[in-house]
């Protein structure tokens, strides 16, 4: 009698069918026996829990447990017909959890969502594990790593009785983690805090995950503090499932809640490379791919350390934190931007690898760094999706003006993208600007337009194929006479001859109409007028190949001592460019040559009667005077 209620002959039939429906794949059981009492004791000898129909065969089964034992409340049950195992005990389980290149997995569980019957999920108290190992394969993620499991009993509440230790490459990288956490929990089991403590180093990337679920196994109860630290933020997107750009080194701390399939990161605080962050960020599972919100703030920026939003890198050289290997690409980088006779940035736009996640970002920094930086300060708002990014707007504040753009970047085919952008220059501080440079002097507020759409794989390749406009404006100020040194151009002494008069020269009207096409800037309009003369700049400057070639002309408004008798030529590389009197027959032109573009002209702020006058001069016809010559077209002005 005794023999058979402890081994009914009827009972493992009926728990394989039973246990087989709720888990959804096939379960096995050698043997089975009860032990009255309370609880009710059911132990259960070489249990077989298989892997889904339609599983690739061949796998091993996802879990093999030579014994388990559950304290059923019998009482419970016939009570309140509510089913409640006590206790779980599992006896060196071994686990295979596999997962294939299409995204098939056998540990993935519905377990009673959706019943129409209107049962519950089991209460279940306080599991133990002895000698619990599993070995873990997943093919999309490139993991395969080993976890050993074991639990003792608490001594008191918030004690961490549960440990997994896990040992493997995750993402292709070396990965180790220590897992610390309560007394384990069941499934529908009862609520009490549950802490959980976890320390991950994946390749050079580690994580802290501290805190507690408020309500066991529920996520949505999750409060933690996270922290990350690693030399580049893509290296996260194994890890969280969200592709992020490269970046510089990063440390970065703050709080981690779920609520509503929404995983939020807030309180950040930490940095990126040389520049302070701060912020929420917000990750939600979208049907087609992750959406990320994120609103962040720097109180100091290094505008190198977010360029990894469309271009990506380690950084400039000596960037705390960097891997012996980010040193040696930021260091050849360099190296090849000096030893480069290019100026405009030549490295890749990398969007399409952007198409796995839909973002909008907004950004604030309050100051730039970098002594010789003209500007002050930068609002951003980012709204990525389905790979197409729109920066509107981009923001720098200089002095009292600021530069405002709107961009739109959509990739296209072979790795290019499609660009158009739209930027204003809205009163921009000259004095700001030229302070920058240390050494020269100016004021006035220099406004304008500019436009540029084409297609490339970088900034350099989409000016050099681009068509748009340049026009630029500033009515009143002075500046030095070696202005265009602040764009790098080291034209020297050839420079100062040509304007003559003060090193600072009052302006009375400044105005540049450069219409581009096809990569090449060309000057429908370019005209200085001073308190001494009269300037005109006629050429080009080509883009694709980086070259200029602009003669300047000079009308003297009275007898001045130094002014050239002939044009003075600005050529050669953007880069390094140089300036010599043009003694070459037949480089015509003149001021003159700007009468026919004078009407078209439109300021981007507003006419001023300081440029009124020089226009409406100009507009008369030109001045008697033989240091401007007349007729003629500016050599250079197409593409050699």
């Amino acid at each position: 009698m005794a023999a058979a209620l402890s081994s009914p002959l009827w009972l493992r039939p009926l728990a394989e069918h039973q246990a087989s429906a709720a888990l959804g794949r096939p379960v096995e059981i050698r043997r089975l026996r009860l032990r009255p009492g309370s609880p009710l004791l059911l132990t259960a000898e070489d249990v077989l829990i298989g892997n889904p129909l339609g599983f690739p065969p061949g796998e091993e089964p996802l879990l093999r447990i030579p014994r388990l034992t559950l304290g059923i409340e019998v009482g419970t049950y016939l009570r309140r017909r509510e089913i409640v195992i006590s206790s779980v005990e599992l006896d060196r389980p071994v686990a295979r959890a596999v997962s294939t290149a299409d995204g098939r997995s056998n540990f993935a569980f519905d377990l009673g969502a959706g019943r129409s019957d209107g049962a519950t999920f089991p209460k279940i108290g306080a599991m133990r594990v002895s000698g619990g190992h599993a070995r873990v394969s997943l093919a999309e993620l490139g993991a395969e790593f080993e976890v050993a499991v074991s639990t003792r009993d608490a001594v008191e509440p918030g004690d961490h009785a549960i440990r997994a230790e896990a040992r493997g490459t995750y993402a292709d990288q070396p990965m180790a983690a220590t897992l610390l956490a309560g007394g384990l929990p069941g499934l529908g089991g009862p609520s009490g805090a549950w802490p959980i403590e976890l320390h991950l180093t994946n390749g050079p990337t580690r994580a802290t995950l501290k805190g507690r679920l408020q309500t066991r196994l529920d996520p949505r109860s999750a409060a933690f503090g996270l922290l990350l630290a690693g030399p580049d933020l893509a290296l996260l997107a194994p890890l969280t499932g969200v592709p992020l750009p490269a970046t510089p080194p990063y440390e970065l701390g703050g709080k981690l809640d779920y609520s509503a399939g929404r995983f939020h990161f807030t309180d950040i605080a930490g940095r990126i490379g040389r520049s302070d962050v701060e912020g929420t960020l917000t990750v939600t599972r979208g049907p087609e791919r992750p959406h990320l919100t994120a609103e962040l703030h720097s109180r100091s920026v290094d505008l190198r350390d977010i360029a990894g939003l469309l271009g990506g890198g380690p950084g400039p050289p000596g960037t705390p934190g960097q891997t012996p290997q980010q040193q040696a690409e930021a260091a050849h980088t360099q190296r090849e931007a000096n030893a480069s006779p290019r100026l405009l940035p030549d490295r890749p736009l990398n969007l399409p690898k952007l198409r796995g996640v839909d973002a909008h970002l907004t950004y604030r920094a309050e100051r730039i760094q970098g002594r010789s930086m003209p500007l002050d300060n930068l609002t951003l708002r980012m709204d990525l999706v389905d790979g197409v990014v729109a920066l509107r707007p981009l923001s720098f504040r200089v002095g009292a003006g600021r530069i405002a753009a709107d961009v739109l970047l959509t990739p296209g085919e072979s790795n290019t993208v499609q660009a158009k952008a739209e930027v204003r220059f809205e009163r921009l501080d000259l004095a700001r600007l030229m302070q920058a440079t240390g050494t020269y002097q100016g004021e006035g507020a220099l406004s304008g337009t500019a436009r540029v759409e084409g297609a490339g794989r970088s900034v350099a390749d989409i000016l050099g194929h681009g068509d748009g406009a340049l026009l630029l404006s500033m009515a009143g100020g002075d500046l030095s006479r070696l202005l265009v040194n602040l764009a790098g151009l080291r034209l020297g002494s050839a420079l100062l001859g040509s304007l003559g008069g003060e090193a600072r020269t009052p302006v009375e009207c400044f105005v540049a109409d450069l219409p581009l096409r096809r990569g090449v800037l060309s000057t429908r309009a370019l005209l200085l007028e001073t308190e001494d003369a009269v300037i005109e700049g006629r050429g080009i400057v080509d883009l694709q190949r980086e070259r200029v070639e602009i003669r300047l002309w000079t009308k003297s408004k009275r007898l001045t001592v130094g002014v050239l008798p002939v044009p003075l030529l600005i050529s050669g590389t953007l880069k390094a460019p140089s300036a010599a009197p043009d003694r070459v027959e037949g480089a015509g032109g003149g001021i003159a040559g700007a009468l026919a573009a004078l009407p078209t002209i439109r300021f981007g702020t507003g006419d001023d009667p300081r440029c009124d006058g020089l226009l409406r001069r100009m507009r008369q016809g030109p001045a008697t005077g033989s240091d401007a010559p007349h007729g003629g077209a500016s050599s250079g002005s197409g593409r050699r």
